[in-house]
């Protein structure tokens, strides 16, 4: 019998009277029953968080961050567990499910230990200026109130960590909404978090329908939306609420530039599985998977049957099976989506290298050149495991190919030349730019997010937790400075 996984309200555990299937993308089976929140649950979590801001802002920072700390050492010792749930719910090969697990582990460390360190205040003389003799500025971090998280399905895990760690590490009540396809990953992090001594009403996991949001992003009692998912999606969210603080991570068309000093074969086969690996982990199902390959023309020629021969050798199939690359896609819908797509761009005139080929929600590890830039696999985020190469004569060409995009999310620029680094890091118009490797790498602690259509605001440990809080200045008076 397949169990229901109760949802997390205001830190205790719940059933509702409805519940729904997560199915495997992979092969149908049921994998588990999600309970649903009624609005009468939906309105008990949001009146206790809101009940409990003031109290769980003054909580010593040695309770939060043990907190943290025991959640990620719990996921240490779940690893295998907790990845054999993400590659059944989501799809993802089990080899890469681990490694979400483990960044979900730096994630809740890294949160730890800034809680042990955030909000220590900066002190700032005023004396600078004769109206400010014997003043002193002490300025602190208090949190904007309650924030709504909202998680997609691609890292089921991680950006469900992403989302309540900085929350809890600043002192922040979270309601946090996981993917409806994906929704037993972030489950389970109630289940540490329950297992901790934070105060009742600090957080919340609630898998509420898509369909049923819009009230709980309207209520004035969560003033800060934190939200990852699809650019159309975001941004509705942000138009409909204008003075509430919304951080957005959307969408991108990630691009790897290798330019002309990247010659040897050595560089070229290096550049080549990279881009294979990265076009195609996640199912291509990564905002910051490579979607362009943008190639010097001096190096082109040799590039590409490289890249062809590197994707050829992907395995897919099962994600259940070690060996397996690519899986499947989240949903056979989305496999027709990009198929589609695909079909599109032949039928432009674009020239299909391999792959192309579509079985239930898989899609096989496509390349495609000579894609006109009018298709929509050129303008769109395909979020699958397709990848475009295109030639370029020089630096400049190939800059401005990658700020040819409405989104600005990260770039990958393969290239030895410290010059050539700080030019892309100067040029390109978007959020991250990684020297020597893919756009598709990301460190937790770092920030991330993105330009233009990418969305707004900044993720990583500590910059979601400024997100989180404002400035608050406290004036001393009459000091002998």
């Amino acid at each position: 019998m397949t169990s229901t996984h109760a949802f997390w309200l205001a830190g205790r555990q719940v059933t509702g009277e409805d519940t729904f299937d997560v199915t495997s993308p992979w092969d149908g089976r049921l994998v588990g029953r999600a309970a649903l929140p009624n609005d009468a649950q939906i309105e008990e979590a949001v009146a206790a968080a809101y009940a409990v801001r003031d109290a769980f802002a003054a909580t010593p920072a040695h309770v939060r961050a043990a907190a943290l700390d025991h959640v990620s050492r719990r996921l240490v010792e779940r690893t295998e567990e907790i990845a054999r749930l993400i590659s059944d719910e989501n799809g993802k090969p089990v080899k890469w499910a681990r490694g979400e697990v483990g960044r979900a582990v730096s994630v809740f460390r890294f949160a730890a230990e800034e809680a042990r360190r955030f909000n220590g205040g900066e002190a700032q003389r005023l004396d600078t200026d004769l109206g400010g003799q014997g003043r002193l500025a002490l300025t602190r971090r208090f949190p904007k109130g309650v924030v709504l998280g909202i998680a997609p399905f691609n890292f089921p895990l991680n950006l469900c960590a992403h989302k309540i760690a900085p929350a809890i590490a600043a002192g922040v009540p979270i309601i946090l909404k996981p993917a409806p396809a994906t929704p037993l990953s972030g489950l389970v992090i109630g289940e540490l978090l329950a297992e901790t001594e934070l105060p009742a009403g600090s957080w919340s996991i609630l898998p509420v329908p898509n369909d049923r949001m819009a009230a709980l992003v309207q209520d004035e009692r969560l003033p800060v939306i934190s939200f990852t998912g699809s650019e159309k999606v975001g941004y509705a969210i942000m138009d409909s609420v204008p003075r509430k603080h919304c951080t957005l991570e959307l969408g991108g068309n990630g691009a790897a530039v290798v330019l002309g000093d990247y010659a040897s074969d050595e560089d070229l086969d290096w550049a080549a599985t990279r881009i294979a690996t990265f076009s195609n982990y996640q199912g291509g199902q990564s905002c910051i998977s490579v979607q362009r390959v943008i190639a010097d023309a001096s190096v082109y020629d040799r590039l590409l049957p490289r890249i062809v021969a590197a994707v050829e050798a992907q395995v897919t199939g099962d994600p259940a099976d070690d060996k397996t690359d690519v899986g499947p896609l989240v949903s056979e819908d989305a496999a027709k989506r990009v198929e589609a797509w695909v079909k599109e761009a032949v039928e432009a005139g674009a020239t299909l290298l391999t792959g192309g080929d579509r079985d239930g929600a898989s899609y096989a590890p496509t390349v495609l050149t000579d894609v006109p830039a009018d298709t929509t696999i050129s303008c769109e985020e395909v979020f699958g495991p397709v990848l475009t190469v295109q030639k370029v004569a020089g630096e400049d060409a190939a800059f401005a190919a990658v700020n040819d995009s409405k989104y600005g999310l990260q770039a990958g620029v393969f290239t030895h030349d410290l010059q050539a680094a700080f030019r892309a890091h100067r040029a390109l118009e978007v959020g991250g730019v990684v020297i020597g490797d893919v756009p598709s790498y990301r460190a937790d602690q770092m920030p991330y997010g993105g330009a233009k259509q990418s969305g707004v605001g900044r993720e990583g440990v500590k910059f979601a937790m400024d997100d989180y809080t404002y400035e608050r200045v406290l004036v001393l008076t009459g000091l002998a400075l």
